[in-house]
């Protein structure tokens, strides 16, 4: 049995939360989201904080408890406070604009590429060299970040490419010339 899934999840004021049947809906200042659990596990709340429980006569229950904690935490956290990820792009001429629903990223390709954004995620520039990233799904708010960056990554002889803003890339020597014949 999970010990993480044993700690109670605290719910900040103005977040509700609902269990009905196999659908666990969170509600907030920031949107609602659902997810669907599996059946031997519910939620029981008592004094503002939330607590997983899960019935022993579910075979898989306990394999799933940690994880299902894991995503209702995820779910009242995003209500609540959002989720952020911060990309730096480096290099010369490299820069970024919004044209409407989509991320327009000059990366030192001889095309611009161009990348839509997904339906509940904001994007903001910051002097045309940085990316904020936010909404309220972890998942969604990672996956547009990784699809980003893996368009120019980072590079291990100069560093150039689109990094995450904490990230830290190991630089390699190049390649040594011979030192006479």
């Amino acid at each position: 049995m999970s010990r993480l899934g044993k700690t109670p999840i605290p719910i900040p004021k103005g977040v509700e939360v609902k269990f009905e049947k196999s659908l666990v809906t969170v509600k907030g200042p920031k949107g609602s989201q659902t997810i669907e659990i599996p059946n031997g596990l519910k939620g029981e709340i008592a004094d503002d904080k939330l607590t997983v429980i899960w019935s022993d006569d579910i075979d898989m229950a306990d394999s799933f408890y940690g994880f299902y904690r894991a995503m209702i935490n995820n779910l009242i956290v995003g209500v609540s406070q959002g989720f952020e990820k911060i990309l730096k792009m480096i290099g010369v001429g490299y820069r970024a604009a919004l044209s409407g629903n989509s991320l327009d990223l000059q990366l030192g390709f001889s095309h611009p590429s161009k990348i839509e954004i997904p339906e509940g995620i904001n994007v903001a520039v910051d002097k045309s060299t940085r990316l904020i990233i936010t909404g309220i799904d972890k998942q969604k708010v990672g996956q547009f970040a990784a699809t980003v960056r893996a368009v120019r990554p980072p590079e291990p002889y100069k560093g150039k490419g689109v990094r995450y803003e904490d990230e830290h890339v190991r630089k390699k020597a190049g390649k040594a010339g011979k030192a006479g014949k």
